[in-house]
C-alpha cells in the first residue's frame, strides 16, 4: 500500500489504471459514474486512504464533478478521507454490543495502542473506530479487522490483545 499526503499530486499507474477501464466496461455506455464505488476501492487499496487529490483525479477519469465523488466517499463510512494504520480495527458500538462491554473493549484498545479513536499508531500499523451495528448481536462485543475484514466475536480484553499481538506479528513476516 503506498501512501500519499494531502495535496500531494496523484498519478495512477497503468496498471490501477487498466483495472478502471475493466469496471467501467461493465456499464453501459454514458453510465460510467456506475463504476464508482468499485473505482474508489481500488484507489483506497493502492495508496490507503482517499485524499482530495485522488478524488478529483476519478473524478476526471469518470467524467464527472469531484463533488460526486465527494459525496459517496463522505457517504460511505468503508471510505477513509484520512491516513489510517494498515489494520483497521472497527468495533460496533450499537446498544446490544455496549451493553456486553463494547465500551471497556474500546477503552482497551485505546490503552493498548496508545492512540484515540481514527488516530494512527506511531508504528503505522493500526487505528480503531467505533461503528454502527454489524449485524451480530448475539456474539457481542464484535468487531471486524480491515482490510480484510476478519470478523471476531465475544471480545474480551484477552482475545483483543492475541489479534493485536498476532497482527504485530504477521506486519514484522511481511516486512
Amino acid at each position: 500500500m503506498l501512501s500519499i499526503q494531502e495535496n500531494q499530486p496523484v498519478e495512477f499507474s497503468a496498471a490501477l489504471l487498466e483495472q478502471f477501464g475493466e469496471i467501467v466496461s461493465r456499464y453501459p455506455e454514458g453510465r460510467q459514474k456506475a463504476a464508482l464505488l468499485p473505482i474508489l476501492h481500488l484507489v483506497q487499496a493502492e495508496y490507503g486512504w482517499l485524499s482530495t487529490a485522488s478524488m478529483d483525479k476519478v473524478a476526471a477519469y469518470l467524467h464527472i464533478q469531484p463533488i460526486e465523488v465527494y459525496e459517496v466517499a463522505t457517504f460511505y463510512t468503508m471510505y477513509f478521507l484520512r491516513p489510517q494504520g494498515k489494520y483497521m480495527l472497527e468495533v460496533c458500538r450499537t446498544g446490544p454490543c455496549c451493553l456486553v462491554g463494547a465500551e471497556k473493549i474500546m477503552q482497551h484498545i485505546e490503552n493498548r495502542l496508545g492512540v484515540k479513536e481514527g488516530e494512527v499508531t506511531t508504528d503505522g500499523l493500526f487505528s480503531w473506530r467505533g461503528v454502527e451495528c454489524m449485524a451480530a448481536c448475539g456474539y457481542g462485543p464484535v468487531l471486524q479487522i480491515g482490510p480484510e475484514y476478519t470478523f471476531y466475536e465475544n471480545l474480551t480484553e484477552e482475545s483483543v490483545d492475541e489479534l493485536i499481538d498476532a497482527l504485530r506479528n504477521k506486519a514484522k513476516q511481511q516486512a
